[in-house]
């Protein structure tokens, strides 16, 4: 996915957050992004593959309320699970491993970092993985992302190997291979034991399903007061996407609250809804 493709839609959910009609014109959004009608619809589906209505469709507040509903009885039963369980993304299999409070401590000493720049469905990203996991995907302002891990792994050593990491973007962001060759990636987490624990149930949001910051603290049995707390986990989340911060919404519905943009999070909010549809969520939601 080129990352011209992925500016091109940012620049149309820009537009959308700032028109006032929700459902703009195809002919509005083609002309916010200087292409004739024909040529975004086909680079849109491209994308998504679905149409730019479908798609806008999945971000309006009525939806998103919709979604927090329908997600309710899944969720109730993926955290009871998840936080004892593997996480999920569609067919992939994500396994955990926790740093020691001493290997923390040590601020990477030892550990050999690897790391390379991508392109994905929401742009460039910079991933970083180890010999035990990844332990990072971050989406880049310039040099922002790896000046974020060199501080969070000050003694780590780092090197530069995109085709190491080239294989797990492919598994990560591809449709196709995640639908069709099941497997497990290894995540390789620092941080303390809240933060933990947040990032694991994060793990157990299942794809096209919404929670809020409430609805996380209930499961850690803090009661809904320490959605505070679990804002500054989930904000100190370092692997985008995999652990999907993104569907953390709040309880009014209102999509907001992503530090690597809130124009990406509806970008990967609008993609999986259009993928998982809503029909799926609330079929599951109904067992």
């Amino acid at each position: 996915m080129s990352n011209d493709t992925y500016t091109m839609i940012e620049g149309v959910l820009d537009q959308l957050v700032q028109m006032p009609d929700p459902q703009p014109s195809l002919t509005d959004l083609a002309n916010s992004v200087g292409l004739s009608e024909f040529h975004f619809q086909r680079l849109f589906k491209d994308w998504v593959g679905v149409s730019p209505k479908k798609f806008m469709q999945h971000l309006t507040l009525e939806a998103a309320k919709d979604r927090l509903r329908a997600s309710a009885n899944v969720l109730d039963a993926s955290y009871d699970a998840g936080l004892s369980g593997p996480g999920r993304l569609h067919d992939l299999m994500i396994n955990v491993e926790a740093m020691t409070p001493g290997e923390y401590r040590k601020g990477g000493k030892g550990l050999t970092i690897y790391h390379g720049r991508h392109d994905t469905p929401f742009g460039v990203c910079d991933l970083f993985m180890t010999d035990r996991g990844i332990c990072g995907l971050e989406f880049p302002a310039g040099d922002k992302s790896s000046r974020v891990m060199f501080a969070r792994w000050p003694h780590a050593d780092f090197v530069e190997a995109p085709s190491k990491t080239r294989p797990f973007i492919d598994l990560v962001f591809s449709r196709s291979a995640v639908q069709s060759v099941p497997g497990v990636l290894s995540l390789y987490l620092g941080g303390s034991k809240f933060q933990l624990q947040v990032w694991k149930a994060l793990l157990s949001i299942p794809s096209g399903t919404l929670s809020t910051y409430g609805d996380i603290a209930e499961s850690l049995h803090m009661g809904r007061q320490g959605a505070r707390a679990v804002g500054g986990a989930v904000g100190a989340n370092p692997i985008g996407w995999l652990i999907p911060c993104h569907r953390v919404i709040r309880q009014s519905g209102a999509i907001s609250g992503y530090r690597w943009g809130e124009t990406r999070k509806l970008a990967m909010l609008g993609w999986e809804a259009s993928y998982d549809g809503i029909p799926q969520i609330q079929k599951r939601a109904a067992r």
